[in-house]
């Protein structure tokens, strides 16, 4: 760790909180040589010890939460519980030989630590509809559920193949309702080209067709108690600081899928969620806002209770449509938080550690049929 975040009390603090997790890590593997790092056995490899060791650690590292509620509360009585979660390179380690050079996935297996507590914090928010964003494959999606979340009862998986991120992510879903239609539109050109800077420095796409970065997610759940199929549309929007333009033209879009389904089904609920890269006050989210999607923590300050990146932004969001605002128990929306890295400490300088899931955290909302919403207001 460079010896210039040792300068106060508050990051020598932070580097010692930092080593001591490093400790628990080394004592959950065994190594059978010494090395500098102890190294993790695939996912699939893991035996159930060293899960159980690492899970444990996952919890010893609860102190370094920074954002975020610490417990999940309860579902509400005959809700359905809706979640969206960047899970952070959720790569499994197969070489993918689609992919080399630069972006070659050899080496890009999400650390054994960082897969557990990821579970942990799905175990914890118990969501029977999770929107996931930066999942490799279904392949890597199918291994975690199955080794990690097992007795979830996620019989339903989405994740449909390249969805043209040069580094392989894609947005899915793990859900335990039907999904009844899926749909993806990769590469899809948004109108425009890139222009010719980005910020003050040449704009490697300059004069290229502006298209999807990565495309959006639409599934059409089918959840209990409800007149149609919900839809859903996963998103997980250009990053970037001077990507704005990017992102309003992949919102543009998003907006008029929404008003296909709506003009075929007017009274259908539909949700915007996932990973918008942008704040609310942006102007790409703006747009989403005034095509009549409200912001689920709209009329709420934003406190740390409600961040939802280690940045200390709040850039994971649940957006809904008339139809689902007056089924959601927005008021009991919530952040879970999770172990992050302490103020100060980048993940350039400290890549991971124990403890750490994602860089995100999960954003969670509950939904009740629309007749039990009006008794739930009436009795509460």
């Amino acid at each position: 760790m460079p010896t210039e975040f040792l300068t106060s009390k508050h990051h020598r603090l932070a580097a010692l909180a930092a080593l001591a997790a490093t400790a628990l890590w080394a004592t959950a593997l065994p190594v059978a040589e010494p090395t500098t790092e102890p190294a993790e056995p695939p996912l699939a490899e893991a035996p159930a010890e060293i899960l159980t060791a690492l899970e444990k650690t996952v919890v010893e590292m609860d102190m370094l939460r920074r954002f975020g509620i610490a417990e999940a509360p309860a579902k509400a009585a005959g809700s359905v519980r809706i979640a969206a979660y960047n899970v952070l390179n959720l790569f499994d380690a197969q070489d993918d030989p689609a992919l080399t050079g630069d972006q070659d996935d050899a080496d890009m297996a999400k650390p054994l630590h960082e897969s557990v507590a990821v579970a942990r914090a799905i175990r914890a928010i118990d969501a029977d509809i999770l929107c996931l964003q930066e999942v490799e494959s279904l392949q890597a999606l199918t291994e975690f559920r199955d080794t990690l979340l097992a007795d979830m009862g996620y019989a339903h998986i989405v994740s449909l193949g390249e969805a043209g991120d040069d580094r392989g992510i894609e947005n899915a879903v793990l859900s335990r309702f039907p999904i009844v239609h899926t749909q993806i539109w990769p590469g899809l050109e948004l109108g425009g080209i890139h222009p010719d800077k980005y910020g003050t420095q040449e704009n490697w796409f300059a004069g290229q067709p502006v298209a999807f970065r990565r495309s959006p997610l639409r599934v059409d759940v089918q959840i209990p108690g409800s007149d149609e199929p919900w839809t859903l549309f996963v998103v997980h929007h250009k990053s970037g600081r001077f990507s704005e333009y990017w992102r309003e033209a992949e919102v543009k879009a998003v907006v008029g899928f929404m008003g296909e389904v709506t003009k075929e089904h007017p009274e259908r609920p539909i949700l915007v969620l996932g990973d918008f890269n942008a704040e609310p006050d942006a102007s790409s989210v703006r747009q989403y806002l005034s095509s009549g999607l409200d912001d689920i923590f709209a009329n709420r300050p934003k406190t740390d209770a409600i961040v939802t990146h280690e940045s200390g932004r709040r850039i994971d969001l649940i957006l809904a449509n008339p139809a689902a605002k007056a089924q959601l128990l927005a008021d009991k929306a919530f952040v879970l938080g999770t172990a992050a890295r302490p103020e100060g400490i980048s993940f350039r300088d400290l890549p991971t550690m124990p403890g750490i899931a994602s860089d995100h955290y999960p954003v969670v909302v509950d939904t009740v049929p629309s007749e039990a919403v009006k008794n739930h207001r009436s009795n509460n």
